[in-house]
């Protein structure tokens, strides 16, 4: 070791090299991975010091001797850390300066084992047992432990190395140590993990948060893709309705008749409206009744038949909707329906025809307005196959039936003339043609003019239409004249039906102006199948002759064709007939 003065006198020296060499080595927040390699450098430094201080020695053993001490001791005291060296047996024999400064020992108190004394509590057993273990075997030796400080008392945490040198044999003739300050690293350690820790914890938190996220996420796209699954759903049930919507307006536009109409519309409800029942209720030609003609998913109505102001629908000509339990507007017709309902007026050209009422069921408790256009759509094509049926009724009766008297014409007469025929032939049954002309008709019109000889005619076409049978057709054959075909009934049979006629005939009081035209008498001419031909012009032929000879003989009477071929038939038919009926 240097005397005390030298080591006094160099200690500015030493402190300023410190200064320098940690300058050089970088701030004291250096990474711990950095110190402990310059750590391991200036631990060589020394190590290679004191190897040289020993080859010295072998060399010139006197003068070597003195000046290897001197440089040693210089190097020693130039480190900025703790450099000590010890005997084989563990002892320590050598501290440099830094340590006596940190320490504030001296070389007496260090010594030995006197260095025990500044170690902390805590790292005293397993520095002291790890040490031994290393002077016992040789091996390398490094622990961190904390050393007292002398200036303030505190513990800070330093490096400690030391390895054997030995000499030829391999045996250990000495340990050479470091003590390296890493307080710094170790505070800069601990607040690196608890920066971990924090920012584990934060990473946790946000994990969790993040998971809590993509799950709200996962739980939106769910329901997401329920939406858009009902959506689709609601889309492909709109689209089978549209489809079955057409399907119903094409049938309806072949339907003949309203019972066609009804049917069609009855069949076609349940699969339009399957979570709703129904009912479809007209209006009579009269307009003062409203019937149900038909329901569905047994819908029941309290009243069948009701008045049509019963029915807010009706009234407004636009749809009425009642929600369960409210009593603000219901429709008397509907008294007693629990559920929610729907009146749809069925219209045609502005005109109210019907109802179409529905009800809402138990399982499904609302009748949604987003199938309220459905509803309309099928009450428009109800509505608008009806009112083609009755404008079809209207021109085939127009076609078919004589305006003044109301009674079929003789188109229609032609058409179901042939039929019957064909229907008796096929049935081999008789039937009967009479052919009625009002007497002296003329004399009405000039009396009492054209209006009164009208009332004449509409009175005897009533009278005709209630004294016949109901298989029985009645026709307005031209001007004056009638013709009835009477199925099943022979030549007897009819004559008999025409005389009665005729005879009642005459009792028919005929007012116009409030005054009566007088007696109404006919003539009649009786033809019958198959004693008077097989076919339509055959029948009327001998019919007409019969009613000539009727009114030959003196009018008001009843004349049967005679059995004869239909060549001769014809040719005593007269070509023109008595100018007054």
């Amino acid at each position: 070791m240097l005397p005390i003065g030298e080591e006094e006198a160099n200690s500015g020296t030493f402190r300023s090299r410190r200064k320098r060499f940690a300058l050089s080595c970088g701030c004291k927040e250096a990474c711990t991975s950095l110190s402990y390699t310059i750590v391991s450098v200036m631990f060589g430094v020394v190590l290679a010091c004191f190897l040289l201080l020993v080859i010295s020695r072998r060399r010139t053993p006197a003068v070597g001797k003195a000046q290897g001490e001197v440089y040693f001791r210089s190097v020693a005291e130039a480190l900025p850390e703790i450099m000590c060296t010890a005997g084989s047996d563990g002892a320590l024999d050598f501290a440099n300066g830094r340590w006596y400064e940190y320490t504030g020992r001296s070389r007496e108190q260090t010594v030995g084992s006197g260095w025990n004394e500044v170690l902390h509590p805590d790292d005293l057993p397993a520095t002291l047992q790890k040490w031994a273990h290393s002077v016992q075997t040789g091996e390398p030796y490094e622990i961190e432990c904390r050393f007292r400080r002398a200036s303030d008392g505190t513990y800070r945490w330093f490096l400690g190395r030391a390895n054997p040198i030995r000499d030829v044999r391999g045996a250990i003739v000495k340990w050479v140590g470091t003590c390296s300050d890493i307080e710094d690293q170790k505070h800069n350690q601990q607040r690196l993990e608890e920066e971990i820790k924090v920012r584990t914890v934060e990473l946790a938190d946000a994990n969790t948060r993040l998971h809590e996220e993509m799950l709200e996420r996962e739980l939106a796209r769910k329901e997401l893709d329920r939406q858009n699954e009902r959506m689709m759903n609601e889309l492909k049930e709109r689209s089978q309705r549209a489809t079955l919507l057409a399907k119903m307006s094409e049938l309806l536009q072949s339907c003949l008749s309203k019972d066609e109409v009804f049917s069609a519309a009855l069949g076609f409800a349940p699969k339009v409206f399957p979570s709703a029942r129904g009912a479809i209720a007209l209006l009579n030609a009269e307009r003062n009744l409203a019937a149900a003609i038909g329901s569905w998913a047994e819908c029941q109505l309290p009243s069948a038949v009701f008045a049509p102001n019963s029915c807010r629908a009706l009234r407004t000509g636009h749809p009425h909707l009642v929600v369960a339990g409210d009593d603000t507007a219901r429709c008397s017709h509907a008294e007693g329906v629990k559920n929610t309902y729907l009146c749809i007026p069925i219209l045609a050209q502005g005109e109210a025809l019907g109802i179409l009422h529905l009800q809402a069921t138990d399982e499904v408790p609302a009748l949604g307005d987003a199938e309220l256009s459905f509803k309309t759509t099928f009450a428009e094509q109800v509505g608008l196959s009806i009112s083609n049926i009755r404008l079809r009724e209207a021109l085939r009766t127009q076609s078919i039936r004589d305006p003044l008297t109301g009674l079929y014409n003789r188109r229609y007469l032609e058409e179901m003339l042939e039929r019957e025929i064909r229907r008796a032939v096929r049935a081999e049954q008789p039937l009967g043609i009479l052919m009625l002309d009002l007497d002296h008709f003329k004399r009405f019109n000039d009396t009492y003019g054209h209006d009164a000889g009208d009332a004449v005619l509409r009175e005897t076409a009533s009278f005709l239409a209630k004294s016949i049978r109901a298989e029985d057709i009645v026709c307005r054959f031209g001007g004056e004249e009638f013709v009835v075909i009477l199925p099943t009934a022979d030549l007897e049979a009819s004559r008999a039906r025409a005389d009665w006629i005729r005879s009642k005939l005459r009792e028919l009081t005929v007012l116009h102006q409030g005054q009566s035209v007088g007696v109404i008498t006919v003539s009649v001419g009786v033809a019958a199948l198959p004693t008077h031909g097989t076919s339509a012009q055959e029948l009327l032929q001998a019919a007409d002759a019969a009613l000539y000879c009727a009114k030959r003989e003196g009018r008001d009477r009843v004349v049967a064709a005679q059995a004869v071929e239909v060549t001769e038939l014809v040719a005593v038919v007269p070509e023109t007939r008595p100018s007054e009926g």
